[in-house]
This record gives structure tokens, sequence and C-alpha cells, in this order.
């Protein structure tokens, strides 16, 4: 690769500066967080009660071989409740320094879970799926900084579940059905879709046949992978599109895109346009082509953690001073849109009976 591509692939970046921060970024990832140490919820504590069995149980369902579940994922969950089961009586008994929730979260997606580097030394996560962690910790624990930040790539956020690595994934997860036969998830606490990113230079329009010849990246074990994996399977894209291009984080879809690697990124259009906002060369082209839901994911025995955080979540969206509205103002108004109306989930509907 020329010296001169790799300028202008950065030059929205701010050329080698801006390399740095990517790459403080990585090492973060690697150094500010536990991330690979996979233990058991037996072994230290930190995961649900019978995280593997629970999921070996169910894992075999197919839930998308139900219509009515495949049409609308987001509505399989379980009525809200503020009692205490045995998964929540478990976090409760953690003593000491452990007596923590253990979340699965991003440290990389601006304004959604991140670190900010004008933050100083403290180095603190923030964004709007931190807002929520910090709710729910508050109303299970009792304060708010009771979490143990777990940082996780897209592709490992239901294995770490399943191995019992953390207690529930709050990282920009869509609600799907192939994804409810593996874990359990909240009612949606977030409205978004499918989109494409790519150089304002680009001739690319959006989701379409602008896009032949062209080589796309989405995340490993995202839901942009799987769409345009099922597109190309029935030729709703044209077939000289290129979808081989996979990358554990979508952060790293970014970066191929600025390094002239790539053509375009396809990824949900609230994290798309975070994106965009970190690079002016950027911007998203087209108009959202799927409609998908953000929902808290937690072990698939874990109903009285489920019931809780849907419990929470109630109250989260009734909160106008504290709660979903007021996240949405400072986090998000400025790389979406002052009007929430079309980020708001809609009225929870809680379809799953056991």
């Amino acid at each position: 690769m020329t010296v001169r591509r790799i300028r202008a692939g950065l030059k929205g970046w701010g050329g080698v500066a801006a390399m740095a921060v990517v790459c403080a970024l990585a090492l973060a990832f690697v150094l500010l967080l536990p991330l690979t140490q996979s233990k058991g919820a037996d072994a230290d504590g930190t995961g649900g009660p019978g995280v593997a069995h629970g999921s070996q149980a169910r894992a075999e369902d197919d839930p998308c071989q139900d219509p009515q579940i495949a049409k609308a994922p987001e509505k399989q969950t379980l009525a809200p409740s503020s009692a205490d089961g045995d998964t929540i009586r478990k976090i409760k008994d953690r003593v000491g320094d452990k007596r923590k929730l253990v979340v699965g979260v991003d440290q990389n997606s601006y304004r959604w879970g991140y670190r900010n580097p004008n933050a100083g030394t403290s180095g603190e996560l923030e964004g709007f799926d931190i807002d929520l962690v910090h709710r729910i910790a508050d109303e299970i624990l009792g304060d708010p900084n009771a979490v143990l930040f777990k940082a996780i790539p897209t592709n490992q956020r239901i294995p770490a579940l399943r191995e019992g690595r953390v207690d529930m994934v709050v990282r920009t997860m869509t609600i799907n059905c192939t994804r409810l036969g593996q874990v359990a998830f909240s009612a949606p606490y977030f409205k978004t879709g499918q989109q494409v990113l790519a150089p304002k230079s680009a001739p690319i329009t959006g989701y379409d046949d602008t896009l032949a010849g062209k080589k796309i990246c989405t995340a490993e074990g995202s839901t942009a992978y799987t769409k345009l994996d099922e597109d190309k399977k029935k030729n709703a894209l044209p077939e000289s599109t290129d979808i081989s291009t996979t990358v554990p984080n979508q952060l790293d879809c970014l970066v191929r895109l600025q390094l002239g690697e790539v053509d375009a990124v396809v990824t949900d259009g609230a994290l798309a346009a975070s994106q965009a906002a970190q690079d002016p060369t950027v911007q998203l082209k087209g108009d959202p082509f799927t409609t998908e839901y953000y929902g808290v994911a937690m072990n698939l025995k874990a109903d009285d953690l489920v019931r809780r955080v849907n419990q929470i979540l109630a109250d989260y969206r009734k909160d106008t001073a504290n709660g979903w509205q007021a996240s949405y103002d400072k986090w998000l108004s400025a790389t979406l849109d002052k009007d929430s109306t079309k980020s708001e989930p809609p009225a929870p509907e809680y379809l799953r009976t056991s």
C-alpha cells in the first residue's frame, strides 16, 4: 500500500495522530478491561447460575421456525417483575470487590460505549449503553457504580453469556430470532436499522446496485453480515458485491474504510452515524433498509433477571429527568437527530411465557 493511499484514507482523522488514537483504542481493548479469560460461573462467581447448561438446553431449538417469533422477535420476552430469583440472589450474594454486576460492553463505539480521550486519566467508560448499565446496577445492587465492565468484541457477545463470563450484554445488540435460541433478551430499548457508510466522494447511493463491484466490511457475528449473506444468496444484492471482509469489532471497519481497503461499511444506522461523526470524509448513504431493535442480552435460564431488567427499562422510559430521554439528549441527539422519535422503541409486548 503506498504512502499516498494511506494519507488519503486518513485525511479525515488527522493522519498519523488519528491512527495513534485508533492504536490506543486497540491497546486499551487488550489492557484496560478483562476480555479473554473465559471462566464458568462456578469458577469466579461472575456468571449466572447454570450458564452452560441453560444455553445447551435451548440452543437446539430454532425459534425462526415459528412464524410469529420470526416476524416480531422483539416481543419474545418476559413480563416485568421486581422479585428476586436465583440469578439475582446469587449476584447480590457476591462479597467484597466481587459484589458487582458483570456486564459485557463495547469500549470503542463513539457515544454508545467508549473511553473519552478528553476525560483525563480516569478512562471511565461513557455513552448511551453505559448509562443504562449504571441504572440497572443501581436498581439491583443499590449502587450505580457496582459494575465490572468486560470489553467484548461483536463476535464474542453470545459466547461470553453462554460461558458465564458476564451476567448480561449491553452492547448495541440486535434482537433477532436466531439469537433467541442462544440467549434471552429484554424488551427493546432502542430502534435502528442497517445502513451503508461510505466516503462522501464515493458514487455509492445506498443499499442498491451502486454496490456492484464494491467491497463491503461488516463485523463478525453481526446482523449486518447475516443480512448481506442472505441477500447474496437470494440475488437481492449485486453478484459482484464482495462481502468477504469481516472484522471482530465494528470500529475496525471504519479503519479499513479509511485505509482504502474496503469501499463501504454496513452496520446499524445508529452506530454508522457515530462513526460519521468521527470522520467528516464519510457519510451515511441512503435510508435504513431494515428495522431492528437493541435489547439487553442475558442467559436463557436467567428468567428473574430478564423480568427485573424489563421492569427497570419500563421505569427508565418513564423517568423524564434522568432516564432514556435524558441519556439520548446527552449522547445521541448530536449524531442522530434532536428529535428522538425515530429511535424510540415501541411499546413493549411480553409474549414469552417460559
